[in-house]
């Protein structure tokens, strides 16, 4: 059950990431806007800021991802070992691990696992909040 909690946690992240898509295309947008009319410097940072964090949060996103995958298919292994081995075997193979085996236990992946989804909540709180100082810095239209 474990393995399947974990898994459905980190099914979240694709709500997650949508958001994060969402405040890294208005970054964009905004980051294009000196193209037909000036901003502020700072307001400019900001976004280059926004948009690096976006892109960070693309790299968390497909991690976490891939773990839910990952767990949801372990979750419903008939031979947890074995299915165990076997990816830790592949993942070697396609050079995404260091090592062929891993001796820790699942609880322990999960952590990991749950550590990943934690940072991609965190490089989107950042997005959040620098997106709302982004808009501090625009010149008020009166």
């Amino acid at each position: 059950m474990n393995l399947y909690l974990t898994a459905s946690l980190l099914g979240r992240g694709r709500q997650l990431e949508r958001l994060s898509d969402g405040v890294t295309l208005l970054a964009l947008a905004y980051g294009l806007a000196p193209l037909v009319t000036q901003m502020p410097p700072l307001a400019s940072l900001l976004c280059a800021v926004l948009l690096t964090l976006g892109l960070l949060h693309k790299y968390y996103a497909t991690r976490v991802a891939l773990d839910a995958e990952l767990f949801a298919r372990l979750a419903a292994s008939d031979d947890l070992a074995r299915d165990t081995q076997a990816l830790d075997r592949a993942l070697f193979e396609l050079h995404l691990k260091p090592n062929a085996s891993d001796p820790r236990a699942w609880a322990a992946r999960s952590q990991g696992a749950l550590g990943l989804l934690r940072r991609q909540a965190l490089c989107l709180g950042l997005q959040l909040i620098l997106a709302l100082a982004t808009l501090l810095t625009l010149p008020f239209i009166g």
